[in-house]
């Protein structure tokens, strides 16, 4: 039978990198029952991070779904990646959750992966609570980390324990609620004891409870009145109040624990169960022209957030059920292709509203279709994702893998909609464009670990463009006498820069010099001669071509002699005008720390750029600057490297500029030697 909506929690573990989620999701599935030890990250053992890569770099790179129970509900537990490459999947995963437990290093508090996500949360009406991790760590602090959260997050953050101890000294927690302390002595499932709050305790506890009662009071007015009163407010009324301050962004719960060390596991799964809403209590989804409500009875609408590309078991979708209920041996409609799609067998049965599951084999369907019991218009809002800004032009290793490739890179593409795949039209490389260095990397180390394809990969070329800066006059002729009927065309141009178009033709033949129908070959000669400037080789572009004058012959002219004669003609009139290099200008965007901003503006000036504004941007500054794009080709690792990682940034094409005189040389130079 379906898990009923109301018994269901979907939790996404979000955060910055490094802040624990994976060994939290770790303890979180030991301590129910789910696994049947506690993995380590630095082992390569935990439930969700599967992947060799995952477990080579001990990092998250995708999302992983498991489920458990606790007190006689299912939990569907998202642990998503905390590294702004993969943020995709940190977004796609918080869309589909009621819930999300955010994860903070008790050493270094709020970071910048935490506040951004934070924000995104708040725009999906996800109910948060926060975990404060890794206690027992030198230096951490749990009331610092507390204040840099209600400095960020606003003053409705509220404890709902405090740690006893700290540091290596850390040894349990102080439940708030119902005023009860625990001690953890071991990792085991059953070394959490009740014990009595320690009296050097007793009056921080009491102050911090206090702090609860006025936040949770705040959430319904006669429990605020009996508070006044001093009446004494019972476990299962603080829980609700909990509940409904939560469910839509009134109150943020905070927890402590130690993942590593299964410590505050256990109050957290309650925390999770009890303060957390379900898919019944945060209520419908309401989309243009549809409401789905998390009832089983009604026609089914599932939403695919998920995809995994496998070359052995083909597509794996993960989806929520959203209304209705999903069975096995049953036939769906995909909105999007109008097909039908078959369900075959689901790991986890029949799944009814609010429930997450995954399927494969289906034949057309990925990442953002829904599946319904009928073709009816419904679609998601879609997500606002970062922009690719790190570019390297892919090739085969090996010969004839050409096809593969390209296959197995849009498989992948399915999975991360943040990759870019292009062919570049002028240089014809084969672009592929991730979010950081390490989203390229990990790109190419899944074509061969899942597709057997490997590739070799290079920073792209720069698309220069040349033009001319003043008018100029050109002559061609083309004549040949082979024995029989022979070739003759002779075209006289005048070039002159264009600001208008990249290309105009004018015809000013007067007289029949050059008959009309040889005019269309000497604008084609024309365009193919702006194919390969005379500065290095690159396309040319802010050119009017005036044709006003010329010579034929009744016998020997012909199309392909006219565009001979024209191309003569502008490679003359081109060299004589004055060409000039340009290069692409992109507009910068940069989200960056507070303390790194002169470190950032110093590095701009050293790459050509100009600063156009600063802001605020709580807790960070947002710059935006412009600057070429071959100073650019390498920023991403190098603003990481500026900012502690915490640096992040988007740049889109502006325009074309001249590129200073003393660096065509250079370009000119490499162009010749293929590098450019």
């Amino acid at each position: 039978m379906p898990t009923a909506a109301d018994r269901l929690r979907n939790v996404a573990l979000v955060g910055h990198r490094g802040s624990g989620k994976t060994s939290l999701h770790e303890a979180l599935l030991f301590q129910s029952g789910a696994v049947s030890r506690l993995g380590r990250v630095t082992q390569g053992t935990t439930a969700s991070d599967s992947d060799p890569y995952e477990q080579a770099h001990q990092m998250s790179i995708s999302a992983s779904l498991t489920s458990t129970t606790w007190k006689g509900r299912k939990l569907n537990l998202v642990d998503t990646p905390g590294d702004p490459s993969f943020v995709a999947d940190a977004l796609g995963s918080l869309r589909v959750c009621d819930a999300a437990v955010f994860v903070v290093d008790a050493v270094a508090g709020v970071q910048a992966g935490t506040a951004r996500l934070w924000d995104r949360a708040a725009e999906l009406d996800v109910a948060r609570m926060v975990c404060v991790n890794m206690l027992d760590r030198e230096r951490a602090d749990f009331y610092r980390s507390l204040a840099s959260l209600k400095e960020a997050f606003g003053p409705h953050v509220v404890a709902v324990e405090i740690p006893i101890g700290s540091e290596r000294d850390v040894r349990g927690v102080v439940d708030l609620v119902d005023m009860k302390a625990y001690e953890t002595t071991g990792e085991g499932r059953e070394d959490t004891r009740e014990i009595p709050i320690p009296d050097d305790m007793a009056d921080i506890a009491q102050e911090y409870r206090e702090r609860l009662m006025d936040e949770v009071s705040e959430v319904s007015e006669a429990l605020m009145e009996r508070y006044l009163e001093g009446d004494e407010i019972a476990h299962d009324e603080i829980v609700a109040a909990l509940k409904e301050g939560t469910n839509h962004g009134g109150l943020f719960p905070v927890a402590c624990t130690v993942a590593t060390r299964n410590l505050g596991t256990v109050r957290l799964l309650d925390a999770i169960v009890e303060d957390l809403p379900s898919p019944a209590k945060h209520g419908a989804l309401v989309l243009p022209g549809i409401t789905l409500d998390p009832d089983p009875d009604k026609p089914l609408f599932a939403y695919v957030f998920k995809t995994t590309a496998d070359r052995f078991a083909g597509r794996i979708n993960v989806f929520r059920v959203y209304q209705g209920t999903m069975t096995p041996d049953t036939q769906v409609m995909n909105t999007r292709t109008h097909d039908r799609e078959r369900i075959g067998q689901l790991p986890e049965g029949p799944l009814g509203p609010g429930d997450i599951g995954s399927i494969g084999k289906l034949k057309d369907t990925h990442a953002g279709d829904w599946l319904a019991a009928r073709d009816e218009p419904i679609a998601m809002p879609p997500l606002d994702l970062p922009a690719p800004v790190m570019a390297f032009a892919v090739t085969p290793h090996n010969a004839g893998d050409e096809d593969k490739l390209f296959t197995a890179l849009r498989r992948v593409q399915e999975e991360d909609p943040t990759i870019e795949l292009r062919r570049d039209p002028q240089t014809g490389e084969e672009i592929v464009a991730g979010l950081s260095q390490l989203h390229v990397e990990q790109i190419v180390d899944r074509l061969k670990t899942r597709f057997a394809v490997e590739v070799d990969l290079k920073p792209p070329r720069v698309p220069y463009q040349e033009t001319i800066r003043r008018p100029a006059e050109g002559h061609g002729r083309h004549k040949k006498q082979s024995g029989g009927r022979g070739q003759f065309g002779d075209c006289q141009i005048t070039v002159e820069p264009c600001a208008d178009a990249p290309f105009a033709f004018v015809d000013a033949i007067r007289g029949g010099a050059i008959p009309g129908s040889f005019i269309p070959a000497v604008e084609k000669g024309c365009l193919e001669a702006l194919e390969h400037g005379t500065v290095a080789g690159f396309p040319v572009v802010g050119v009017k071509v005036t044709l006003h004058d010329g010579g034929y012959h009744r016998v020997d002219s012909s199309e392909l002699a006219f565009k001979a004669a024209a191309h003569l003609a502008m490679r003359e009139a081109l060299a004589a005008a004055d060409p000039v290099l340009l290069e692409p200008v992109m507009l910068l965007t940069l989200t960056v720390p507070d303390d790194a901003v002169g470190d950032v503006m110093g590095d701009l000036a050293s790459r050509r750029g100009r600063p156009l504004g600063v802001a605020p941007a709580g807790g960070s500054t947002v710059v935006k600057a412009e600057a070429p794009m071959a100073e650019l080709l390498t920023y991403a690792p190098d603003l990481r490297a500026m900012t502690a990682g915490e640096g992040d940034f988007s740049m889109e094409f502006v325009r074309y500029e001249e590129v200073p005189p003393n660096l065509t040389a250079g370009v000119v130079t490499a162009e010749a030697a293929g590098v450019a």
